[in-house]
């Protein structure tokens, strides 16, 4: 068995090795570079690199990111039609119907009204303070 010869290329100046790096700052960079054999018959090696860069995505608004969902059709943060015609079959009546005012002393629980809520055996628990006390 041979070993390799020790020029690979028939270049006197070789250059650079091959090698491996990982930046980590300012931005995270992996490369890996490695001098190949150019097209031809010839024996002459040529220096390139593979390199990977992470790219932070820009930070995005709310509104920039709801927007670009949209045109992209992507539905996850909307509500889907029939949830909100629902929610307005709920809330429409409400915000039509005009209820009169019932006034009341502050501090206690309400109007005499809110005691006719109930009906039959079912009671309004009117709880009263208790007066105790320094710990």
């Amino acid at each position: 068995m041979q070993s390799p010869p020790l020029a690979l290329f028939d270049e006197i100046n070789q250059g650079t090795s091959n090698y491996f790096r990982f930046r980590l700052s300012p931005e995270v960079t992996i490369s890996a570079g490695a001098r190949v054999k150019r097209h031809g018959e010839q024996m002459r090696g040529e220096p390139v690199e593979l390199i990977a860069r992470h790219e932070p995505r820009s930070e995005q608004s709310a509104y920039e990111r709801l927007l670009r969902d949209a045109l992209r059709g992507e539905p996850a943060l909307f509500t889907r039609d029939d949830s909100v015609e629902a929610a307005w079959r709920v809330i429409g009546p409400a915000l039509t119907h005009v209820a009169p005012v019932h006034e009341y002393e502050p501090g206690s629980w309400g109007p005499p009204a809110a005691a006719r809520i109930m009906d039959n055996d079912e009671s309004w628990h009117d709880p009263k303070p208790e007066k105790t006390g320094p710990c």
